[in-house]
């Protein structure tokens, strides 16, 4: 009886010694940024907001230390493949983030998902991960339509009877559309497909000008939505009323374009004057380290770094047990800087859209500022075709 009582302890031993090695090695989280090519602004943002996660929780998750293997995917599908192939067999990653566009994406999902690796998107929503490839591997912070189908909305209350629609020829430019299509009730007089990067809109502009339309509703994020705009105003376009999803008309555009872009009206799932907790010290300390507001982007990559957080600290630390971990990620139980939301059956957000209007603060800094909600708890359109 006492050999075996031993034996048991000697297992015990070991067991405990094993479980402590495995709980003292670091979280590796692979990070898909992109700091060069056509989304280099945004790839900063989204690097910031991620960046100032970190240093908050002390390079941490959950108590437990962190390795935040950030690669500049350059907004290269390919080179993407390549380099999450990377994560997955070298590295050995337990959770990845980024990178900007919804082609990257989808073109890094499927491995990610064979390997049990959880997905947290800190921007792409691509309407086929909402839908019939659902996978509860994936996390998104938005879905591509809904910030468009707010903005319908917007365009429908404002009495804009037509409307030029303008994106890039990718599938994020394709979903955006759509999404606005779906809820403006004003015709279409002319969609607009450009090149992903294009800096120089002067066709397209004539085609606008030509249209007279009585506004523009523009999905053109990072130098793409700059350029536009300045060209645009440079046109002599002025009195046609632009519209745009938050990506559009974020600090990063205003920062770029200045005064032209006042009273410009968009639609987002995040504000920096939202009013509360989390997203005022959010905004606060962003502002303090980075001297300018954040923009979505940064707010995005901000708030993945703490589901993660709050996953880890809810699994007590055993990222190994995937289907646990998951179930964590699901619950997301950490403070977010968009204030409630929940996911939906296809792990996308039900979370408030916002109207947001370019002005000067008290400060007299031009920025976005909060309008109003213009469509609370709203769940994509593709849920239905989850069977998760």
């Amino acid at each position: 009886m006492f050999q075996l009582k031993k034996t048991t302890l000697c297992l015990a031993l070991s067991l405990g010694a094993l479980s402590s090695s495995q709980a003292a090695e670091p979280i590796k989280v692979g990070v898909a940024l992109d700091i060069s090519g056509p989304f280099a602004a945004i790839g900063v943002e989204t690097r910031d907001g991620l960046e100032l996660a970190i240093e908050q929780l002390g390079g941490k998750l959950g108590g437990v230390d962190a390795q935040f293997l950030q690669t500049d995917f350059a907004g290269n599908p390919q080179q993407a493949n390549q380099l999450v192939n990377r994560f997955i067999q070298k590295d050995k990653i337990d959770f990845f983030t980024g990178p900007v566009a919804s082609n990257a994406a989808l073109a890094v999902g499927p491995a990610l998902f064979a390997a049990k690796v959880p997905f947290l998107s800190s921007n792409p929503g691509p309407s086929q991960f909402a839908g019939k490839q659902c996978n509860p591997y994936f996390f998104g912070v938005y879905q591509n339509d809904t910030y468009d189908e707010a903005a319908g909305v917007l365009a429908n209350e404002a009495g804009y009877k037509n409307a030029v629609i303008i994106a890039p020829n990718y599938p994020a430019g394709k979903d955006h559309l759509g999404g606005f299509k779906r809820t403006y009730k004003g015709d279409i007089k002319e969609e607009i497909y450009t090149k992903v990067g294009q800096i120089d809109y002067a066709a397209e502009i004539a085609r606008i000008r030509s249209e007279k339309p009585d506004a523009v509703y523009l999905f053109l994020p990072g130098a793409m939505g700059i350029n536009f705009v300045k060209q645009f105003v440079g046109a002599g376009l002025k009195d046609i009323p632009l519209l745009a999803p938050g990506f559009s008309a974020d600090q990063d555009v205003i920062a770029a374009v200045g005064d032209a872009v006042e009273n410009l009206q968009n639609t987002a799932h995040w504000a920096h004057d939202l009013d509360n907790p989390a997203n005022k010290a959010f905004v606060q300390a962003f502002r303090d380290k980075y001297k300018r507001y954040p923009t979505v982007y940064a707010a995005q990559s901000y708030d993945v770094v703490m589901a993660m957080d709050a996953a880890v600290r809810d699994v007590n630390g055993n990222v190994q047990d995937r289907d646990a971990l998951v179930a964590a990620l699901k619950n997301a139980n950490f403070n977010s800087v968009r204030g409630d939301f929940k996911y939906g059956v296809n792990n996308y957000p039900i979370q408030n859209y916002y109207v947001r209007k370019i002005g000067k603060d008290a400060n007299g800094e031009l920025t976005n500022i909060l309008v109003k909600t213009i469509l609370p708890d709203h769940q994509d359109a593709y849920v239905a075709e989850c069977k998760m």
